[in-house]
């Protein structure tokens, strides 16, 4: 099968050039008569991939490095709890409709397709698209203008007031079940089938579901979508074929996952719903690796909240121990689940291909836990030069998604836990003491205010389903919006914290017994470590000369409205052009009113 960004190159070759994508001459696409044929279709469908988020901008992106919220953040907080958030005054930023255009010009041209078997599997492809896209609206923005046709430029219905979340979320799913239809069943890595539709199902009803359980106690409503994640993740579980990646090397398989470079033959692909292609030699590459290696892209951490969430090995929960929240890091990952050492830079730490022992880079960290997760060889470290691969979809995902509605609606069984969560810290090298049962019991640490802790549910279960999503998916852009859909926003808002370093002094950080960073408060010392620090200026913590690294330590305190922050504002001048439209609850929409 050919790459997406083959296809992708093709397709544009075969529409000329993006501007004429963006303004759809249909009379010169009919002449062509390009939607006849299944060349025609592919070609022009191949642009749709583009739709999906990649590892660009670590501002706009929500993809791998660029899950910011507070398990995973950078040098600069998020704005929208800084005060910083506010409408765009000018351009459309994310209320951008060029996209759905191309999808309801497949739809809508589909009738000069003859081979109606072909002409079905275009629609449920686009139909698919057209739900991933309003699904990402929804999120966002809550209520929006539904359009299921395309529109010439003095069509009245261009300037429409928002259609509910409610109907959009109706119709995104009956797109979904078009596309699951009629869609191929073949496992494919780079390309859309009924599998990933399924998939998209399932994340698009758990989403709703609790957003309307959470937000609008609609339990009616909740209720019917989380039945329909259930039963969507279950029937791709039980019929797609695809399974955990494991090769019983649970210090290697996680990590592996992630850094397959090409995943076209590779044994991950068990797990690998869709991927993103990329590749140096076709000019496809991103940014991840300098986002997960650099000051200027945003210097990268885990928070020592995440750090802390994960269980020891044994099953036991490291928050347990008395006074973990002065253990220090080489003591920190010993004993820990095995996901931790796969995902940031452990004492003993090499990168791939190489053989020096690297310590986390304090420079270049926000929190000392530098993420690796996903880094591959350093011939992708230059800037914009990556090309490792990116998950869009895979199974352990559905897995979570089953086993959260399931808990949610309350009929949640052993047997569903052992074929979820449980299944997922077996192959993550947890021992059975770490299972989840209905007997198990509440963990204090994921309910305490002072480091962030859920307010909406003390429900063991459950806690431990977000435990395992923040633990299994972090840094694959689903934190943020698990904090909307759960209505946890003032999570946010807690401190946010990174290593603990007990005063000044050298610290060995690779266990080697040698110092890789030395901290001090006055004169700057004689050190063999690498990277030195003055506390106060180069480096906060909690404490003053001690404490857990606090990197936004004296800045204005964090804040969240209850009333406004789950939804993005409208930019305004959208709003200028069509006063139908509707501004969200608590921003400003520029009118004068």
């Amino acid at each position: 099968m050919k790459k997406i960004f083959i296809l992708f190159t093709l397709a544009l070759l075969a529409v000329s050039c993006t501007e004429a994508l963006d303004k759809f001459p249909l009379d010169k696409l009919s002449d062509a008569n390009f939607f006849s044929n299944e060349d025609g279709l592919k070609a022009y469908s191949n642009t749709f991939y583009s739709v999906f988020p990649g590892a660009g901008s670590y501002e706009s992106a929500t993809l791998c490095c660029l899950d910011q919220a507070d398990s995973y953040f950078r040098n600069k907080r998020l704005d929208a709890i800084t005060g910083n958030r506010i409408p765009a005054s000018s351009g459309t930023g994310d209320w951008d409709w060029v996209d759905l255009r191309k999808f309801n010009t497949l739809l809508d041209n589909l009738g000069q397709c003859e081979d109606k078997q072909v002409a079905a599997q275009y629609e449920g492809l686009a139909r698919f698209f057209r739900a991933y896209f309003y699904f990402e609206k929804v999120k966002r923005y809550g209520n929006v203008p539904w359009y299921d046709t395309q529109l010439g430029s003095d069509d009245p219905a261009l300037y429409k007031t928002q259609d509910s979340r409610d109907m959009v979320i109706n119709n995104v799913l009956k797109d979904l079940d078009c596309a699951i239809e009629q869609l191929g069943r073949t496992r494919e890595i780079y390309t859309v089938t009924a599998w990933t539709a399924m998939a998209l199902k399932s994340r698009v009803c758990l989403f709703e579901g609790t957003f309307q359980k959470y937000h609008n106690s609609n339990s009616l409503r909740a209720d019917s979508l989380l039945n329909q994640c259930a039963e969507a993740s279950l029937r791709f579980i039980r019929e797609s074929g695809y399974s955990l990646y494991n090769t019983g090397t649970p210090e290697q398989d996680y990590f592996d996952l992630f850094t397959a470079g090409d995943y076209m033959g590779s044994p991950t692909t068990t797990e690998v719903i869709l991927a993103r292609n990329y590749s140096i030699t076709y000019k496809a590459t991103h940014r991840l690796h300098a986002c997960l290696l650099t000051s200027g892209e945003g210097a990268s951490g885990m928070s020592r909240k995440a750090v802390a969430s994960y269980l020891n090995r044994d099953g036991s929960r490291f928050t347990d121990k008395e006074g973990w929240e002065k253990t220090q890091f080489k003591d920190e990952l010993t004993g820990r689940d095995p996901r931790l050492a796969q995902s940031i830079r452990y004492p003993g730490y090499t990168r791939i291909g190489g053989t020096a022992v690297l310590a986390p880079d304090l420079a270049n960290c926000v929190t000392g836990y530098q993420p690796i997760k996903f880094l591959m060889t350093e011939d992708g470290d230059v800037h914009g030069q990556s090309y490792g691969d990116l998950i869009l979809f895979r199974a352990a995902e559905v897995y979570l998604n089953y086993a959260e509605a399931k808990a949610e609606l309350g009929t949640i069984t052993n047997e569903d836990l052992d074929l979820t969560v449980n299944a997922i810290r077996k192959r993550a090298g947890i021992a059975d003491a770490g299972k989840v049962t209905l007997q198990t019991p509440a963990d204090p640490f994921l309910t305490d205010s002072k480091w962030g802790g859920y307010t909406h549910t003390t429900d063991a279960v459950i806690l431990e389903i977000r435990r395992e999503r923040l633990c299994e998916l972090n840094q694959e852009g689903f934190r943020y919006y698990d904090l909307m859909r759960w209505k946890e926003g003032n999570i946010l808002t807690a401190p946010y914290y990174g290593m603990y370093f007990p005063g000044p002094g050298e610290y060995d950080l690779t266990g080697d017994n040698q110092p890789d960073v030395c901290l001090y408060t006055d004169t700057k010392p004689t050190t063999t470590a690498p990277v030195s620090l003055k506390i106060g200026e180069e480096i906060s913590l909690s404490e003053g000369e001690s404490g857990m690294i606090d990197k936004f330590k004296g800045q204005v305190a964090s804040q969240w409205d209850e009333n406004r922050d789950y939804l993005f504002p409208l930019p305004l001048q959208e709003l200028r052009y069509n006063e139908n439209l509707i501004q969200n609850p608590g921003w400003p929409d520029g009118r004068g009113q």
